[in-house]
């Protein structure tokens, strides 16, 4: 008797055939699933409550109990389990059973007769009513509270309101007079100019530097404006005269911060060289040599109190010194990559500084982590800027321009800066931010040559632009 030839089928033709005869002889009706079994639920629901609640000690309230195990009650005698009391609000201990917190931890009761019925592990959910008293010292812990990450404030979003152009090359560097009427910017193209605050006009010209002009400082009590750059020289100008009168000398490379001190006439400088210079801006003459870095000092900014000097460094630390011996007080190694932007508060003794990675918070004068901004803006930012009203602006590498709210890290406002006509995408940088002296006014200095400023939209309300705020999951601070 000859066979019918068998039609050769795949592996995978076959391995599907299989699967359907498994679904039809197992699960007639495919949309449903089967119906659940109450014996497996009831033995599933046991075992959970046994591993969660397994060192729980029931207590002599009968009506309150939730025992998979059908044990007796206990005697409500003398015992130190951990317990919550329910809603402030609910009079009934009856309505509250159901619905309380749970008592926490194995209870020691006193050996002795009465205890005999009580013996081996109960799985009994303890709830104690609204009139107990409430256990302070042990309430904090346990209780399932919210989160307490502080609600951010509401801020009315920037927007930019002028574009300055008169620079022939990226602008590094910005600071304002202390008289607000004008600011001065400094650029690649190796001038400073100084501008008019409320017509964004061109008032002065200088020059003297041979590279481009990467720090600048406005004294408030001379007439003095500072100057950093690439070339090596600090030059202190006279703003009366409009010329250098004094160069301070001794950088090795090019100069890449500078700052003043608030209330003694010092200087300092930080550059390539990995030192951050204190100068006596008198006499011309080096105080210190704050030297301890292993890596260009890109950011500094100064305090009346101490730490009077705080420097950020490519060497990815933050570094608090002692200007009374020039010594290294305090190294923070949170960071990963270079801290090229610091911001000290205005009134609060806080700073934030900025790496490629995060944002972080210290406070001061310990210099102790408080938390990290809550989203990252995963550019290198160049800049950062914050006011008294809380607003801290930071500006990237790649033309992000992000505005966060201080006391939350919550991240209300994300722009992008447009180049100039003609201008390269890739020309988006912000390289330098500040705030005028009321701080309702932003000054960038970007890589398209320009200089925009920036207010608040006075237009916008808190319905019109809600805070849509997430408070993290992970409250751990780290």
């Amino acid at each position: 008797m000859e066979l019918e030839p068998v039609e050769p089928q795949s592996l995978k033709k076959l391995s599907l055939k299989s699967l359907k005869r498994s679904l039809d002889l197992f699960s007639p009706i495919h949309g449903r699933l089967p119906p659940p079994d109450p014996e497996s639920k009831k033995i599933r629901m046991s075992h959970k409550i046994n591993v969660q609640y397994g060192g729980i000690k029931s207590t002599g309230q009968p009506a309150q109990q939730v025992n998979s195990t059908g044990r007796g009650t206990q005697p409500s005698g003398s015992s130190n389990v951990l317990a919550l009391p329910g809603p402030e609000d609910s009079g009934d201990p009856q309505e509250v059973g159901a619905q309380n917190a749970l008592a926490v931890g194995p209870s020691l009761q006193p050996k002795g007769p009465n205890n005999a019925g009580a013996a081996g592990k109960s799985t009994a959910i303890i709830s104690l009513s609204a009139s107990s008293d409430r256990n302070f010292s042990t309430s904090a812990i346990m209780e399932r509270i919210p989160s307490r990450w502080p609600r951010p404030v509401w801020h009315a979003p920037w927007k930019c309101y002028r574009v300055i152009s008169g620079h022939l090359g990226w602008v590094r560097s910005v600071a304002f007079d202390p008289s607000n009427t004008w600011f001065c910017t400094g650029s690649a193209d190796r001038t400073i100019k100084i501008w008019d605050v409320a017509k964004g006009t061109l008032k002065l010209t200088l020059t003297g530097h041979i590279e481009q002009v990467r720090g600048l400082a406005v004294s408030n009590k001379h007439t003095y404006m500072f100057s950093a750059g690439d070339d090596k020289q600090v030059k202190c100008w006279d703003l009366e005269q409009n010329k250098v009168i004094r160069s301070y000398h001794g950088h090795l490379s090019g100069v890449y911060c500078l700052g003043l001190h608030p209330t003694i006439d010092i200087l300092f400088t930080g550059g390539r060289d990995s030192v951050c210079r204190v100068w006596d801006i008198r006499t011309k003459m080096q105080i210190f040599a704050l030297t301890g870095h292993d890596n260009t000092v890109c950011s500094v900014f100064t305090r009346p109190t101490d730490p009077q000097v705080v420097t950020g460094s490519h060497d990815s630390t933050i570094k608090f010194w002692d200007l009374r011996y020039g010594k290294t007080m305090l190294t923070l190694t949170h960071h990963k990559k270079s801290v090229r932007a610091m911001a000290l508060h205005p009134t609060e003794d806080c700073f934030a500084s900025a790496s490629a990675e995060n944002i972080k918070k210290f406070n001061l004068p310990k210099g102790d982590f408080l938390h990290n901004m809550l989203s990252q803006q995963k550019t290198i930012i160049n800049a950062m800027a914050v006011n008294e009203d809380g607003v801290l602006a930071t500006g990237g590498d790649n033309g992000s321009m992000w505005f966060w709210d201080w006391k939350s890290g919550h991240n209300f406002q994300q722009d992008q800066t447009i180049v100039q006509p003609g201008s390269l995408d890739s020309e988006a940088g912000i390289y330098a931010l500040c705030y005028d002296q009321t701080g309702s006014r932003l000054v960038s200095c970007e890589a398209d040559k320009t200089i925009k400023m920036w207010k608040e939209d006075e237009n916008a309300t808190p319905e019109t632009h809600p805070v849509n705020f997430k408070p993290p999951k992970d409250i751990r601070r780290f």
